[in-house]
C-alpha cells in the first residue's frame, strides 16, 4: 500500500506556515509519519537526520560546522536530540528574516525541542503537531477494515500509519516494537530511569484508566514509586505525545487549576496494546467505555486541531453531573457523549442534559451522543445520536 493513499489533513497547514515563518517545527510521537510527510511536502530540501549519531553529536558539539555542512533549504529531522543548533538556527534566520520556510524541523520529543524552540525561535516558526491517521486520511481503506476486521480490530489497530500500510502486520508485534523503542530511546535518554520495567509497569497502570480521572497518589502507589515520582513520569508520557490531559471546564478559569483533569492514551492501539486486548476480546472486555471514550477524543482532538485551533475541549463533573466533552468554539458550547452502543436512549444524555441546563445561554443544542450508529438520527427534541466516524459536519 503506499503511503499516497493517505494524504495527510495537516499537509496545508505546513505549506502555509512555510510561506510565513522562517522555520516550521512539527512535533508528535514517534511513527506518526513526519518524515514520510515533510519529505514529500519538501522533496528539493536538503535532508538530515540526527538518528544518526554522528550528525546529532556534530549538530550539538559544532552546531556552526554542522550549519556550514547542510546548506538551506534544510529539513532536519529529530532535532530535539541537538538542543545547541538552536541558538545557532536563531543567528542564521536573523541574517535574512525575510527569507521564509527556510528551515523545516522535526522532533518526536516535545519536552526537550519546546524548550529550544521557545528560548531561541520565538515569533520565528510555526510549531505544528502530527498526530495518528484520522478516519477521513483512512478514507475507503477504514471501510475495508471495518467490513474485516470490524470495529474490535480497528480499536486495536489504533491509527499509526504503518499499521495500515501493511494491514498483514500483527496490532501486537508493532506496538511491542514501538514500546521497546520509545523506553529505550526516549524514557532512559531523558529520564534515565533506573529500571525500563517500573516505567512500563506505570504506563500500564495508566492504561487501566485512561479515560478517568487523574489519580496520581493511587497509580504512585500501585506501581511502588513516589508521587514526585510519578508526576515526572506523567509529565514525560504528556509531552513525549503518548497521553493527553483533559481540563476541567469551569466559567471561572482560576478554579480549573485546583480542579483534576481527566486524561487519554493518544492512540487507541497503544492502549489496547498495553492492557493486553487483542481481536475479539477489544469488544468483549469491561473497559469497552473506555477504549471507545480514548478513540473518540483522540478523533475530537485531532479534527479541532486543524479545522478549529482555537476551540478547547474540556470535560465537566460534580457530585450530580458529568459529560464526557464540553467542546468550547467561537464563544458556544457543544456537548458530546461518547457510548459503546448503536442506539442511544434519551437516557443516555440524562446527564450531559444536566450540565447543559449549568452552563446557560452559551451552550447550544443539540447535545450529542458520539456512537456506533450507521446514520445519525434525533433521539428526541434536542438530542442527537451521531455516528462517532462522521461527526464533523455537526461541529463545523
Amino acid at each position: 500500500m503506499s503511503d499516497n493513499e493517505f494524504p495527510r489533513e495537516i499537509a496545508a497547514s505546513v505549506r502555509r506556515m512555510a510561506g510565513h515563518f522562517p522555520a516550521v517545527v512539527v512535533t508528535g510521537a514517534r511513527q506518526t509519519g513526519k518524515t514520510t510527510l515533510l519529505t514529500k511536502l519538501f522533496g528539493d530540501y536538503n535532508y538530515v537526520s540526527l538518528d544518526l549519531p554522528a550528525e546529532a553529536q556534530l549538530a550539538e558539539e559544532d552546531p556552526q560546522l554542522f550549519l556550514s555542512r547542510h546548506s538551506v533549504p534544510l529539513l532536519v529531522d529529530e532535532v530535539q536530540y541537538a538542543p545547541r543548533l538552536f541558538r545557532y538556527l536563531k543567528v542564521e534566520i536573523d541574517k535574512r528574516r525575510d527569507m521564509n520556510g527556510r528551515f523545516i524541523l522535526t522532533g518526536s520529543q516535545k519536552f526537550s525541542l519546546m524548550q529550544g524552540v521557545s528560548e531561541s525561535l520565538a515569533g520565528r516558526c510555526g510549531v505544528l503537531e502530527l498526530e495518528g491517521l484520522t478516519v477521513q486520511e483512512l478514507g475507503p481503506v477504514f471501510s475495508r477494515m471495518e467490513e474485516g476486521e470490524g470495529m474490535a480490530g480497528i480499536l486495536a489497530r489504533g491509527f499509526m500509519p504503518q499499521l495500515w500500510k501493511d494491514p498483514a502486520m500483527r496490532p501486537a508485534d508493532y506496538f511491542a516494537s514501538y514500546q521497546a523503542t520509545y523506553l529505550e530511546r526516549d524514557v532512559r535518554q531523558l529520564l534515565n530511569v533506573s529500571s525500563l520495567r517500573d516505567f512500563d509497569r506505570f504506563m500500564r497502570a495508566l492504561a487501566l484508566r485512561s479515560g478517568q480521572l487523574l489519580n496520581k497518589s493511587e497509580i504512585a502507589k500501585e506501581t511502588g514509586i513516589n508521587s514526585k515520582t510519578a508526576d515526572k513520569w506523567l509529565n514525560v508520557l504528556v509531552a513525549s505525545n503518548q497521553v493527553t490531559l483533559l481540563e476541567p471546564w469551569f466559567a471561572n478559569p482560576g478554579k480549573r487549576l485546583a480542579k483534576t483533569p481527566k486524561f487519554f492514551f493518544n492512540d487507541v492501539g497503544l492502549l489496547c496494546f498495553l492492557l493486553g486486548l487483542k481481536g475479539q476480546a477489544v469488544t468483549e472486555s469491561y473497559l469497552i467505555g473506555a477504549i471507545w471514550e480514548t478513540f473518540v477524543f483522540g478523533e475530537l482532538r485531532k479534527y479541532l486541531s486543524l479545522a478549529a485551533p482555537e476551540a478547547t475541549i474540556w470535560h465537566y463533573r460534580d457530585q450530580s453531573r458529568e459529560t464526557d466533552f464540553i467542546i468550547e468554539k467561537d464563544g458556544r458550547l457543544t456537548l458530546a457523549e461518547a457510548k459503546w452502543k448503536e442506539l442511544p436512549t434519551p437516557r443516555d444524555f440524562a446527564q450531559a442534559l444536566k450540565v447543559h441546563e449549568l452552563l446557560g445561554p452559551r451552550a447550544r443544542l443539540p447535545v450529542m451522543v458520539l456512537c456506533r450508529t450507521r446514520q445519525s438520527f434525533p433521539v428526541a427534541e434536542g438530542l442527537l445520536a451521531v455516528n462517532a466516524f462522521r461527526f464533523r459536519e455537526h461541529l463545523a
